[in-house]
């Protein structure tokens, strides 16, 4: 063979084709076990339609920019060169056995024999250097790193024979063009990967965003529930029976858990106060309760902080207003008050009379219904009120009182972390 003989290189194609090799090896895509480059295509479309030598020079070639581009330890380097000097030269060798025309469909054969006797010693070789640096068994390395591949390399070496079989009745303008879309292919599948591996990044980054804030608001309330015992059980049993109060009025499960969540936060103010408000039993001066009357804007404040949670920091600012407006912080009226801070305040007073742990004395829950009924249309919202005392008796006495546990099921903090994270859905 006249290896530097201008019509056995065809240097047009050979141009084309390095050229096909070096875009494919930058644009290099890597899924799990599987590398897909348009460069082992075109050195392997090399090796038939130019011969092994022009075939080994842009596998060479392609190597060389490779270093140059990516720095890689000297060792991998000449690894490299090896390895993509030597497998063109062995498919080429294969092709150079049979005197078969490129045209002919029994080429194709030939072709696929070729190209995966050059994949082959492409895995030797690259397995030999895994062999000696990693301690590897052969055995194991083709189990695990070459058998997986093989469809997707039987795959590559019958697109081969077609683009082969192409380019002998179509001539370049078939190389031209497959070569185009192979690489436009390639670059599209690329950025599809590159865009879901941001997608994960930005997924587990939100995540943990999520758990920091979230894990925030629940580590204050834990917190405070250490100063004062009653407050965790009481935001989880507020929570329990306000969101039954959701359930009963008709509202679907998104806002019966947006009330839950309110209600779990509904003290998260408290922070504020001293041990002397929090932890006192006697009657609050003036100067003490107009600091009680400051914990709502100040739960608000903090709960809006969180991205998203400003629906739930509307209802904790507003959970004790009063219906005839006489409440706190801002003495809005009736229907100005969120619906479900109205739910919250009748949940709310409901717990503090009856609860055990309470700064008074507990009251049995008919003596706590009758108190609800007094107040309707004043204090608290007439309608909510009955509709409580109807989940109430449904639900009978083991729903009246929780215990210290109930505040970390009634939270379900991982679920709220999950939610939290999910990509937000526009109405």
């Amino acid at each position: 063979m006249a290896l530097w003989d201008g019509s056995t290189w065809k240097w047009q194609v050979y141009l084309l084709l390095v050229c096909f090799a070096l875009v494919g090896d930058i644009l290099e895509v890597e899924a799990r076990t599987l590398t897909i480059s348009g460069a082992f295509l075109a050195i392997g479309l090399a090796m038939i339609i130019l011969g092994p030598v022009p075939a080994a020079t842009i596998g060479v070639i392609t190597m060389i920019v490779d270093a140059v581009r990516r720095r890689p330890p000297r060792h991998f380097v000449i690894s490299n060169l090896i390895v993509y000097a030597a497998f063109p030269l062995a498919g080429g060798a294969v092709t150079d056995l049979f005197n078969v025309s490129q045209g002919d469909l029994n080429f194709a054969p030939i072709a696929i024999l070729a190209f995966m006797v050059a994949n082959v010693v492409n895995f030797l070789l690259v397995a030999c250097t895994h062999l000696l640096t990693e301690n590897l068994s052969i055995w194991r390395a083709t189990r695990d790193l070459y058998i997986p591949v093989i469809p997707s390399q039987l795959a590559v070496a019958l697109l081969a024979a077609l683009i082969l079989y192409g380019h002998a009745h179509g001539g370049g303008v078939v190389l031209v063009l497959v070569s185009a879309v192979v690489l436009l292919y390639q670059y599209m599948l690329r950025e599809l990967l590159l865009s879901k591996e941001r997608a994960e990044t930005l997924g587990a980054r939100t995540t943990q965003l999520a758990s920091l804030q979230v894990g925030v608001l629940t580590t204050m309330l834990q917190t405070l529930s250490l100063r004062d015992k009653m407050t965790a059980r009481h935001c989880a049993a507020v929570a329990r029976y306000a969101k039954e109060i959701a359930r009963e009025y008709g509202m679907d499960d998104e806002e019966q858990d947006l009330v839950h969540t309110a209600g779990l936060l509904h003290d998260i103010g408290k922070f504020i106060f001293p041990d002397t408000i929090l932890l006192g039993r006697n009657k609050l001066t003036d100067e003490e309760f107009e600091i009680v009357k400051m914990h709502p804007a100040q739960g608000a404040k903090v709960v809006r902080g969180v991205d998203g949670y400003g629906p739930v920091a509307d209802i904790i600012l507003a959970h004790h207003e009063r219906i005839d407006g006489r409440g706190y912080p801002n003495g809005i009226a009736g229907d100005e008050i969120p619906i479900a801070s109205r739910m919250i305040s009748v949940a709310d007073t409901y717990d503090v009379m009856t609860a055990r742990d309470s700064y008074r004395d507990p009251v049995s829950p008919a003596e706590a219904v009758a108190e609800l009924r007094r107040v309707s249309d004043a204090q608290l919202d007439g309608h909510l009120v009955e509709l409580f005392i109807k989940v109430l008796e449904r639900k009978g006495v083991n729903f009246h009182h929780g215990d210290d546990a109930d505040f970390e099921s009634e939270l379900d903090l991982d679920r709220r972390i999950r939610e939290y994270a999910a990509p937000k859905v526009a109405a």
